[in-house]
């Protein structure tokens, strides 16, 4: 039980949180970052009154990867 535990604290100890609410951002939402490196969800972003220095879409990690979406541009020419 003890190997199963350490082994999800490594792997979490590497995801970024909302320093708020300390949620991990979902893929696609934006996170705010403001001055001293805090970090933001979308969420927590309301309950500030300060304006973002700036901000970035979160990508999905296996990006790149057979698993990782990918778009195309499927419009006809006129």
């Amino acid at each position: 039980m003890s190997m199963l535990r350490r082994s999800v604290e490594e792997i979490a100890s590497g995801v970024e949180r909302c320093r708020r609410c300390r949620r991990t951002p979902l893929v696609g939402e934006r996170v705010y970052f403001y001055k001293g490196g805090e970090m933001l969800c979308e969420l927590c972003r309301a309950l500030k009154r300060d304006l973002p220095e700036a901000w970035q879409l979160v990508h999905n990690t296996k990006l790149g990867d057979v698993a990782s979406i990918r778009i195309t541009d499927r419009r006809t020419a006129r």
